[in-house]
């Protein structure tokens, strides 16, 4: 398996209620993934971080196995959501992938 984690920062120029409304829309965007893409074992996003925390938002996500993992970053749908989503509201992309 494969577990792939990113934290994201929000942009500077978003209000917190705009970081709110953000979060909560990345968090529902990322988790249907589940839904739509095989080989997904499970897909979190964490949207409340502790004051001790580096990012804003954190996407945690599992892999039945590379080629698995590989399809989700291609798949019509990631990409969706990455580039109209995602991106859009967020910087500082820091991503950690591993075999499990």
């Amino acid at each position: 398996m494969v577990r792939h984690i990113v934290a994201w920062d929000f942009r500077e120029e978003l209000s917190e209620e705009e970081c709110r409304l953000y979060g909560e829309e990345i968090k529902r965007e990322l988790e249907n993934l589940k839904n739509l893409i095989d080989g997904i074992v499970s897909i979190e996003v964490l949207t409340k971080p502790m004051f001790s925390s580096d990012a804003d938002i954190l996407l945690d996500s599992v892999f039945t196995d590379e080629e698995a993992y590989n399809n989700y970053k291609s798949h019509p749908e990631h990409v969706r959501v990455g580039n109209y989503v995602v991106r859009p509201r967020t910087c500082n992309r820091k991503c950690f992938d591993y075999y499990i």
